[in-house]
């Protein structure tokens, strides 16, 4: 059997349209969704609005300028008040460069003796970019970095005029030491998809973020389900789960590390009345 590129995989966990034919492999394949699940777990994870927080703009460093001068050569430098902003009101020209002393030169980098490295040929640069794209993200989940404008983690979009029929709902009851609380709700759609509703009360953790999972009532099996915002978040739910295997609906803590096992640190917990 043909599984689906790496480049497909990534280009499914951005939410991109996929070629008939994979789109067709992708739905009745575990494997590949199951790979889907991992990549999206990056992007939910760097969506949550807590990590999205934007820092303050820093200056930067008196000698930045310097150091572009001395390796281009160029002997004018921006005003003060240019270097500062990152551009011109719209209808302003830019503010005019004045000249500069030439910087000192600058030694040369040593050069190393060793040999240098061998010629490995590339792929074709859609697949590289590709790829590039779906490493970035699972890079982004274990450092933190950025935030990219995707909803967080398997959220369904609500067909408008459709809140669904609902099929079963859960009071999640705060654990030990744990304040959050809320509710759980899973409704059938129009077109037969079965959405996870859930509505959470808590405050944002001290370090990581929420994550939904699904759980048996012996917790001995489980089945994540994305990065869990406060207030009202929504799950498609697989096809084939059975809601009568897998009841309780579980908020954890879980940590930017890169491991999508469960972290064992729960807030909340309910069952759904299956």
């Amino acid at each position: 059997m043909r599984h689906c590129t790496p480049e497909d995989l990534g280009l499914a966990a951005l939410g991109e349209p996929l070629a008939s034919d994979d789109a067709a492999h992708l739905a009745g394949c575990a494997r590949c969704r199951d790979e889907v699940a991992v990549l999206r777990r990056s992007v939910a994870a760097l969506a949550v609005p807590e990590l999205a927080d934007p820092g303050p703009p820093v200056a930067p460093p008196p000698t930045l300028w310097a150091g572009i001068a001395a390796a281009t050569g160029v002997t004018v430098a921006p005003r003060p008040h240019v270097v500062a902003a990152s551009a011109p009101p719209a209808g302003v020209p830019d503010s005019p460069l004045v000249p500069v002393a030439a910087p000192a030169p600058v030694a040369p980098p040593a050069v190393s003796a060793r040999p240098p490295a061998p010629v490995v040929p590339l792929r074709p640069r859609r697949s590289r970019v590709l790829l590039a794209a779906a490493a970035a993200l699972v890079a982004g989940l274990a450092i933190g970095a950025g935030a990219v404008a995707l909803r967080g983690g398997d959220a369904a979009d609500d067909p408008a005029g459709d809140p669904g029929v609902p099929l079963a709902a859960a009071t999640l009851d705060p654990l030990p030491d744990s304040d959050a609380s809320g509710r759980a709700t899973v409704v059938e759609r129009a077109d037969g998809t079965r959405v996870l509703e859930v509505e959470l009360a808590a405050g944002a953790p001290a370090e990581g973020y929420y994550e939904a999972w699904l759980l048996t009532e012996s917790v001995s099996g489980l089945i994540p389900l994305g990065v869990l915002r406060t207030g009202t978040d929504e799950f498609v739910l697989p096809p084939d789960l059975d809601l009568g295997e897998y009841p309780v609906v579980d908020v954890s803590v879980e940590q930017l590390d890169g491991d999508p096992a469960h972290s064992g640190v729960s807030v909340a917990r309910g069952q759904l009345d299956t």
